[in-house]
This record gives structure tokens, sequence and C-alpha cells, in this order.
């Protein structure tokens, strides 16, 4: 029986949502403080024009906001380290960073990286709830519905078919990718964008005139 239920029909209603194994059940009942503080998170969420346009390098505006906002709540960017030993070998195998955790929670935010992190990320949550590290692991992505807006914003080729968006990650869960690992999917929709205007253009700043 699915426990999708369980997610708050508003955050139903603007993020697409899947669960494997019961991923709500799991986080309402053994995670309850974790998981109050995504459904406040979520629901605060706003995807906004500035931030889509926004020009820049490495983790895009509208990944540190997400982010920014679990860190300020006590919410870590984590690795594990584990090794496997045979006999008196003993071979370090440090897990992929997760880039949210608190409790027994892993969370990955992937918005616009290359579709095989899924495959990174399903592969970590399993292995890591193989080894009792985590009881549940959640992946922000955003819905393929947005690829429209990307389009009328100038912006549509630098989100591809094949980058991050629930259309991709959704048949890797129904294949069994994340193992045993309980896992709850939100998928950030069309509903979420609000027209907030273009990014401000800051002009550079003139050299100061000499004294004489």
């Amino acid at each position: 029986m699915s426990t999708e239920h369980l997610v708050p029909e508003d955050l139903r209603e603007l993020y697409h949502v899947k669960e494997w194994r019961n991923a709500a059940g799991v986080l309402t009942t053994a995670c309850p403080n974790e998981w109050e503080e995504i459904v406040t998170i979520l629901r605060k969420f706003r995807l906004l024009r500035s931030e889509v346009q926004a020009a820049g390098k490495n983790r895009s505006p509208i990944s540190k906001q997400l982010d920014g906002a679990f860190y300020a709540i006590g919410w870590k960017e984590k690795q594990f380290k584990t090794a496997i030993k045979l006999d008196e070998v003993e071979v370090e195998s440090p897990t992929h960073k997760i880039d949210c955790f608190k409790g027994r929670v892993a969370l990955e935010l992937e918005w616009n990286n290359k579709d095989p992190f899924f495959d990174r990320d399903l592969n970590n949550f399993r292995l890591l709830y193989d080894l009792r590290a985590i009881d549940v692991g959640i992946i922000v992505t955003r819905a393929t519905e947005l690829q429209s807006i990307f389009n009328s914003l100038g912006k549509g080729t630098s989100y591809g078919n094949s980058t991050t968006h629930h259309t991709k990650l959704w048949p890797r869960i129904d294949g069994g990718g994340g193992g045993g690992c309980p896992i709850l999917t939100f998928a950030i929709t069309p509903k979420l964008y609000v027209d907030d205007g273009p990014p401000a253009v800051i002009p550079p700043s003139e050299p100061a005139e000499d004294d004489d």
C-alpha cells in the first residue's frame, strides 16, 4: 500500500511526488522532525524567473536557495567514510557527498546535472541504507514541463533532455536503482514559477578620479 497520501495535499499540488517503499510513511513515523522541516522548506520555495535567468557558474541560485534553507536549520553536507575489509586488507570506499543530511535522512538536490547523477544518488542511498546509516533518501529535482518556461526565457539550451528532470528519474526508481532504501522524490512544477522580472544588471563601477 502506498503512503504518498501522507505528503500534504498542497505539496502534491505544487510538486510531482513519487515514493518508493513507503518513504512518506517512514518519514512521518521514524523521522518526524526532519519531515516537518522538509515540508516547511518545500512550501516556502518558489522558482523565480530572476534566478532561472541569472548567469552563474557551479551551483545555480536555485540550488543555493534550497540548500541554504536546509543549511540554515542545521542540515549538513555529508560524506561517510566507509571501507571494505578482506582478511587483514582494508580498502577505503568513501561514499559520495550528500547535499543535505540530518538525523537519518539524506536529501539530494538535482536541479540541472547530467541525468547519470540520478544513478549515483540512488546507488548512494542503497549503499547507505544497507549500512544502516540512513532510513530514507529524498531527491528534489525539476519537472519536465518546466522546459517550456525555459524556452520562453531564452534558456532552453541550458536545460536539455539528458539532464536531471523527473521523467529521467522515475524509471530508474521503478527499476530498483535505490535497492531497498525508501525514497521520496519531489519534482518542481510550473505552479511554483514566479515571474519576478529579469535579474538586475549591476553596471561596472567607474574608476575614481584623481584629486589634483
